[in-house]
């Protein structure tokens, strides 16, 4: 599955599952860790855990193996690994104060963007 198809699977995902505030990033140019970062709210600690364990499943009954969630301990944020795309599921307050959005949408010069 092309990484276009993974993220449009992903949004699908996330909003079929009422996440809230689903917003994408394409990373390209911008950093070598993955092609796009997702970031959408939950609304309470146990939708967080069932959006990332929903993803996870899904995506693997679409052919995308060996998925990841980190955070699994934290009542405020879920992180998928899903290869060429990040998914990160924030309590809106954490969201909030770590703002990727703001970070990962400025413009970074190429000699930079090796992270």
């Amino acid at each position: 599955m092309e990484v276009a198809e993974i993220k449009k699977n992903i949004e699908e995902i996330l909003d079929d599952n009422k996440a809230q505030s689903i917003t994408t990033i394409n990373l390209k140019n911008k950093s070598y860790i993955a092609d796009y970062m997702i970031i959408a709210s939950g609304t309470s600690s146990r939708h967080l855990q069932s959006l990332s364990e929903i993803l996870v499943n899904e995506l693997k009954k679409k052919g995308v193996e060996n998925c990841r969630i980190e955070g699994k301990d934290s009542n405020d944020w879920k992180l998928v690994d899903a290869h060429d795309v990040i998914v990160h599921i924030f309590h809106p307050e954490k969201r909030e104060f770590y703002d990727l959005e703001k970070m990962w949408s400025e413009e970074i010069p190429k000699e930079r963007a090796t992270i």
